[in-house]
This record gives C-alpha cells, structure tokens and sequence, in this order.
C-alpha cells in the first residue's frame, strides 16, 4: 500500500511549498491582478456607460432631426401653398387688367368710330349743300319756261355727276 498512500515527509514538504508559493503570490501577484482584474471591469463599465450615452445621444438626434424635417416639410407647403396664392393672385390681377384693357379698347374704337361718323356726316352734308347751291345756281341762271327745257337740264345735270 505503499504506492496508493504518500508518506508524512512528502506532504508536510508538499503542505510547506504549496503554502510558501500561496504567501508569494498573495505578497507578490494577488494585488496586481486583482487590480488588472478591477481596471478592465472599470474599463468595461466604462464602455457600457459611454455605448448608452452614446445610444441616447442617437436617439435625441434622431428625434431632433425627425422634428427638423417635420418644420422643414411645413415650411414647405406653406411656401408652396403661398406661392400658389401668388399665383393665383397673379392670374386673377392679369385677366381683370386684359378685360379692363379690352374694355377700354372697344370704348376707344367706338369713338373713333363715332368721330368717323360724325366727320363722314359732316362731309355728306357739305357735299349734299355744294350740290344743292349748284343745281339752285344752274337752275336760277337759266329761264326754265318749258317742260323740255327742265327735262334736259336735268339729263344735263345727270351726266355731269361723276359717281365716285
């Protein structure tokens, strides 16, 4: 039985290493890595803290450019909605100024035309007076005793006119 059971010597030698290596490493290395160990569990919090600032600073962006993009999108149509008021405006203020136009155009022709008129009377009835003092002239300066006398008078008259 020898082989299955250690003796005395060997684990108090055994017993006395295990311990002077444990004292050296609580002495010499615990601290080190306990404060290897702290560092990268700071470090890791560190990073978890600064990934959901980071998150939350997204979603505020986020939000923030969904609101810009909301007042943008007004400012949008009411530019659009104002520019078609213009529009509109515009046209509406174009047709009454061309029907305003026409109108005076057509009372503009109709005197003209009416100036026209009285000049065309007023020239008929020049020419209807010469032509009266004529015949009236041609008539007194001849005696007229007989009916053939006045028929050729008038023949003559009659070719004399030139219708223009």
């Amino acid at each position: 039985m020898d082989l299955i059971t250690p003796g005395t010597g060997l684990i108090f030698w055994q017993l006395f290493g295990f311990l002077g290596l444990l004292f050296i490493l609580i002495k010499f290395a615990w601290k080190p890595m306990l404060a290897a160990l702290e560092e990268r569990e700071s470090s890791i919090n560190n990073a978890l803290k600064a990934a959901e600032t980071a998150r939350n600073e997204m979603a505020n962006l986020k939000a923030e450019n969904e609101k810009l993009l909301a007042d943008a999108r007004l400012e949008r149509d009411t530019i659009l909605k104002k520019a078609q008021d213009a529009s509109v405006k515009m046209i509406d203020d174009a047709k009454n100024d061309a029907v305003k136009a026409g109108a005076l155009m057509i009372e503009n022709a109709k005197a003209v035309i009416e100036t026209e008129k009285k000049a065309a009377l007023a020239d008929v009835k020049s020419q209807v007076a010469a032509l009266s003092l004529e015949v009236t002239e041609k008539l007194l300066r001849k005696n007229l005793s007989d009916d053939k006398s006045q028929k050729d008078l008038v023949d003559g008259f009659i070719k004399e006119l030139k219708l223009n």
